[in-house]
């Protein structure tokens, strides 16, 4: 076996652990908040990680992808060519990158203004004039739960209108919220009021179901406060392999 079978090979079996793993933590966490098994998905987070990483876990049955760079995103996308995957778009998103995302992705987790889900609209919709996607975009809505306009996100109070906006979009899919806990919050607080603006949220559109909360620290508690993805790294992936860039 040459060196690099080898180390694929030591890769496969680490991801696929990792991988058994999760679920094991994620089957228990289901039953422990009483919710029924299935009722919450695990989307594995490969940004910094390499095509290959991807392919092994597409091999051991993943269809869904979280990506933070849109640059990074579609050389994976161009790279690996897969026709039954969706990728997600979970980090912020500057709006000169909406035509490019629209290639690509199937949900943008991180939309918190009005003038980012126009451009991802209109780059929708010129995307399937094109004929470079058929199916509208699945958006989620990142509600800041600290108004620190760093770690981005929609203030609370704004959320009923850009929930609107969206859902009005021809180019749009509203399907729900995502959040992200302040540091050194009270996690079990900061998802609480996250289901609290998600039950509001569904009082208008019904069709807005999705939670994406929780990530490798956290799940347990995401998912105790009605979480319905889980966005996994470091607990599935390891740490971040050093580049040069």
């Amino acid at each position: 076996m040459t060196q690099e079978t080898s180390t694929g090979t030591d890769r496969a079996s680490e991801l696929s652990t990792r991988l058994d793993g999760l679920f094991t933590r994620l089957d228990a966490a289901v039953a422990a908040a009483g919710r029924p098994a299935g009722s919450v998905r695990l989307l594995p987070v490969t940004k910094f990680f390499p095509a290959a990483d991807v392919d092994i876990l597409y091999r051991l049955g993943r269809r869904e992808f979280g990506e933070s760079r849109e640059q990074e995103a579609s050389a994976k996308v161009a790279e690996l060519a897969y026709d039954d995957v969706e990728w997600h778009m979970i980090g912020r998103l500057q709006r000169n990158k909406a035509r490019a995302v629209a290639r690509w992705a199937h949900t943008v987790h991180s939309v918190d203004s009005e003038r980012l889900a126009n451009a991802l609209d209109r780059a929708v919709t010129d995307a399937q004039a094109a004929g470079e996607r058929t199916a509208p975009l699945r958006v989620l809505l990142q509600v800041s739960l600290d108004a620190d306009p760093g770690r981005g996100g929609v203030e609370p109070a704004d959320l009923p209108a850009l929930a609107d906006l969206v859902a009005k979009a021809p180019g749009l899919h509203l399907a729900g919220l995502m959040a992200i806990p302040p540091l050194d919050a009270d996690i079990h607080a900061s998802f609480a009021k996250l289901a609290t603006l998600h039950t509001s949220l569904l009082a208008q559109h019904a069709d807005a179901t999705e939670l994406s909360a929780g990530m490798s620290g956290d799940l347990e508690i995401a998912v105790e406060h009605g979480s319905t993805c889980v966005r996994v790294g470091t607990a599935l992936m390891g740490g971040r392999p050093i580049t040069s860039a």
